[in-house]
């Protein structure tokens, strides 16, 4: 979920109104016949931290406080809702646990809706259910800017463990206050309080003082309680593995039509594109949105129509021998589905350097669209790769940046680029191929601003004014925890459109394994771009529904 800044208009600073809105006198008369009206005394605890499927509270009389809990043990009252007004955010929608609490501030008579009233709620009357989706978003975006809910994450900023664990919060959209323990005096008297040494950092530590030291991310899941419990015995309806765009929209079209969709992911919302600093050639956004905006809704608006998320599991391996399909995770549970979308995309190859993830989306690209060549036209760049997929990437480019450097580790491009190529790149001026050649140099600030390679033949250095690299050494589908279910293609991406017995199926993401489907980037011959990823998670729940319940 995006995160504005306090001057953005965006803001829920700015937008006190939509996040914290009162509802007219029509609209709250519709609202309380969905639930039960109770008079509670001051006091009164309504939701504690840590509760799963909480109630949602509408206030006629009276007032409910939300606090969380001060480093002292007190509470730290930062809202009070009044007459008229609705307690919750997006958590309300889903099986995580809450992160603050909530009471009764004075003797309140208010309206109590258990989850699935609360739902009826929002579905049933379109008006009431978008002013609360747009204000639990902004709760929610409001929580993470203030940190309120949140946890403490203490450790170098620049370590490998407190990246990945601050990129798993931000990206699962879950509040916390980092703690530079390289520069942050308040970090090393922390740590003196709770008995640490640096070297154990970093850590984690709960709002009840609980200290995480360097968890995985499954283990700060369970611990935050991002993770779901799945219960082995039920059969849900369809289960989607990987929650990128097109895993997403399968859900918000399977449960948006009453299918029982669980979604299961290994990091987080939005895959590859979530990690997108902007997605600028999505239709309906001309100003761009950040691929981490774009999943967030994406996801409020599938657990809105019921979709359950499993975030930060990984499936190991599907029981394909009979029906209903089982789904073993990586946390040893079970998941049973009467039909599978498989959406796991796929791993660009990356090169192995020290300051590579730190520009990923910042100057390190994996296409070369209009988009990318807009970026950086009149500029220099350099193209990783000998294939036509970095040919044909060089050529494009070519025409609009300044120069366009190909570097390759062979010895030439004839061995891996179809000829066609490889003579148009060798005429053009544009272009200079560097073969022996390996990158081992990059730099930047928030941005990529400088690469540099060495090449064995002669030694030759080089360093360049570059603030696009585009890296076209191929890709791996996450495709090992099928184990043989279904036909691959010799490169292991998931062969659609063919039965078993090589006939054409009725949908082109049919694999050839009944009931079990393919979408976006993990589908052989898929076009790899977010909104073609979105369209085939959305058509492919019209075969799902043709599986479930075949025409007579």
């Amino acid at each position: 979920m995006a995160i504005p800044s306090e001057n953005d208009p965006s803001s829920p600073m700015n937008r006190r109104e939509q996040t914290f809105p009162h509802l007219n006198e029509e609209m709250s008369a519709r609202l309380v016949k969905y639930g039960v009206e109770e008079v509670v005394p001051a006091g009164t605890m309504l939701f504690r931290r840590g509760e799963r499927r909480v109630d949602y509270f509408f206030v006629i009389e009276g007032s409910i406080e939300v606090y969380d809990t001060a480093e002292d043990g007190t509470p730290n009252i930062f809202v009070v809702h009044g007459p008229n007004q609705f307690t919750g955010e997006v958590d309300l929608f889903s099986e995580r646990k809450i992160m603050v609490n909530g009471r009764a501030g004075t003797e309140t008579r208010l309206v109590r809706m258990n989850p699935a009233s609360f739902r009826k709620l929002v579905s049933g009357e379109p008006d009431i259910g978008e002013i609360i989706m747009r204000a639990f978003i902004l709760r929610r975006v409001g929580l993470i800017q203030s940190g309120q809910g949140g946890v403490i994450l203490a450790g170098s900023a620049h370590a490998a463990d407190t990246a990945r664990l601050r990129s798993f919060l931000i990206r699962n959209g879950y509040p916390y206050r980092l703690l530079d323990t390289d520069i942050d005096e308040d970090a090393r008297h922390l740590l003196d309080g709770f008995g640490l040494d640096p070297s154990e950092c970093p850590v984690v530590i709960m709002p009840d003082r609980r200290v995480l030291r360097c968890p995985t991310n499954g283990e700060l899941a369970d611990d935050l309680g991002i993770s779901i419990e799945l219960d082995k015995d039920h059969v849900h309806d369809v289960v989607v593995v990987g929650a990128g765009p097109a895993g997403l929209a399968a859900a918000v079209y399977a449960a948006s039509e009453g299918l029982d969709t669980l979604v299961i992911e290994s990091l987080a919302p939005g895959g590859q594109a979530g990690t997108s600093s902007k997605i600028e050639n999505y239709l309906g956004f001309p100003t761009g949105i950040s691929g981490q905006a774009l999943s967030g809704r994406a996801q409020v608006q599938a657990m809105k129509f019921g979709a359950h998320m499993a975030i930060a599991r990984t499936v190991e391996s599907v029981d394909c021998g009979g029906h209903p399909y089982r789904l073993t995770l990586d946390d040893g549970s079970v998941a049973s589905a009467r039909a599978i979308v498989i959406a796991t995309g796929a791993r660009y190859r990356k090169l192995e350097h020290v300051d590579y993830e730190r520009f990923e989306g910042q100057g390190i690209h994996y296409a070369a669209t209009a988009m990318e060549a807009q970026l950086c036209a009149g500029e220099e760049v350099a193209v990783v790769g000998g294939g036509n997929s970095a040919g044909q990437a060089a050529m494009f480019l070519a025409r609009t940046v300044a120069h366009v450097h190909i570097l390759v580790r062979g010895n030439g491009l004839a061995a891996t680029m179809s000829d066609y190529l490889v003579q148009r790149i060798l005429q053009s001026p544009r272009i200079t191929l560097h073969t022996h050649c390996q990158i081992d140099h990059l730099d930047g600030d928030a941005y990529l601003r400088e690469v540099g390679w060495s090449c064995s033949a002669g030694g030759a250095q080089e360093r360049k004014k570059i603030g696009a690299l585009f890296v076209m050494i191929g890709a791996e589908p996450n495709t090992s925890w099928l184990q043989g279910c279904l036909d691959l293609d010799k490169k292991g991406f998931v062969l659609t459109g063919r039965d078993a017995d090589g006939y054409a199926t009725p949908s082109p993401y049919a694999t050839t394994l009944r009931g079990v489907f393919a979408v976006g980037d993990v589908r052989s011959g898929s076009v790899k771009r977010v909104a073609s990823g979105v369209g085939e998670g959305s058509v492919v729940v019209q075969a799902i529904h043709r599986f479930l319940n075949p025409p007579l």
